[in-house]
């Protein structure tokens, strides 16, 4: 093995547009490359340090569906049941249809939302956090916006599309993490920590900071075209409330934290500690493709070339049309920031690659960062 090209080019990214980077390649069970290159805060030029806390947006959502098919192998729903069966408030669907120079038209679903349309995102929501029943609810609940709470609000919105017709990347994820608070009982953000997070024995991540792990919250930047720079901007703008533990964008953790998570999946379901989280069939349900025919005319961002759509990862299906070097079955996601996860049970390998920009340049950085990554495997 050689990672020495893939250190380079974190050296390059660093000096381009990223203001840090760093990235741990685990194969097997051992760690065989960790690598960080940049500054931490450009201000000060402190360099990126150890056990540095991220926010990992939508790499938060591998995780709300690895909660949701848990309760799925306990038997506490099927993938196919409709929704409305554990939220009633989604019985009763609309759809909003535009109409060239007039008011949008509502019309009454004829298609239910089934509980698999929230893990691969084809139950029609969007991403629209402003929309009026949400900012509605959040002044109801006095800014604190439980879970739930959001959840009952987002069924009062109109749906883009048919469920189960059309994919568009949207809040589904946190609609699954109400239904797991629902099934279960317990809030969101205790579910995985007593069922995940704890018996993986990751400490450093959650829905909320610590007063004494505050510090080691790193600086977040937006790169700023016009002045053709990172510029500093922290928060995390998809937290809707105080309450609010976001199953699609909410968690925060580290390098060392998150990668446990992300070996378990490689080793089929079990950490390094023997600690089983997913049955292997689990794994496998997770990374196979859901995307219909039709579908794929949505899912088609340019990075993603190649890749189908799982239960709330992408999974590699068409070496031809990605022109990369991971193999077929590689599944993970990313980050609005920029982190990314890429999972490999047939390679045994497993891979967290972080960094705390908005506006992430990941069309760039990521299918590069794969590319080296199985290059230097293989050297």
């Amino acid at each position: 093995m050689n990672f020495e090209p893939l250190a380079a080019y974190l050296d390059r990214i660093t000096a381009w547009r990223i203001p840090w980077a760093e990235v741990c390649v685990m194969h097997g069970d051992e760690t065989v490359f960790r690598c960080r290159s940049g500054f931490e805060d450009l201000e000060a030029r402190t360099p990126i340090g150890v056990d540095r806390i991220i926010n990992l947006y939508s790499m938060t959502k591998i995780m709300t569906c690895a909660a949701g098919l848990q309760l799925m192998e306990r038997g506490a729903f099927l993938l196919n049941d409709p929704l409305s069966a554990y939220l009633p408030e989604y019985a009763e669907m609309t759809i909003r249809h535009d109409v060239s120079g007039s008011a949008p038209a509502l019309a009454r679903a004829t298609r239910p939302i089934r509980i698999r349309d929230l893990f691969a995102m084809t139950a029609g929501f969007t991403y629209d956090l402003r929309s009026p029943a949400l900012q509605e609810a959040a002044q109801r609940t006095g800014g604190r916006m439980p879970t739930r709470d959001f959840a009952a609000a987002l069924a009062k919105e109109p749906l883009l599309f048919e469920p189960g017709t059309r994919w568009n990347y949207s809040l589904c994820h946190d609609v699954l993490a109400a239904l797991v608070e629902v099934v279960d009982g317990r809030r969101f953000g205790q579910y995985v920590r007593e069922e995940i997070t704890g018996p993986l024995g990751m400490d450093d991540t959650g829905f909320d900071l610590p007063e004494a792990k505050k510090g080691r919250l790193v600086p977040q930047y937006t790169f700023n075209e016009e002045r053709n720079k990172p510029v500093r901007k922290d928060g995390n703008g998809f937290r809707l409330g105080a309450e609010f533990e976001s199953g699609g964008a909410g968690l925060l953790s580290t390098v060392d934290d998150y990668i446990r998570f992300l070996h378990a999946l490689t080793n089929r379901g079990t950490g390094a500690n023997g600690a089983r989280i997913l049955s292997p069939a689990a794994v496998e349900l997770m990374r196979t493709d859901q995307l219909s025919e039709p579908m794929r005319a949505d899912y088609n961002w340019e990075q993603l070339a190649g890749y189908g759509y799982g239960l709330g990862v992408r999974t590699h299906i068409a070496r031809s049309a990605s022109g990369l070097l991971s193999p077929h079955g590689e599944f993970g996601w990313s980050g609005a920031a920029g982190c990314m996860a890429l999972i490999d049970p047939e390679s045994r390998l497993t891979v967290m690659y972080a960094q705390h920009m908005l506006n992430s340049q990941e069309p760039h950085v990521h299918p590069r960062l794969k590319n080296l990554v199985y290059s230097g495997l293989g050297r």
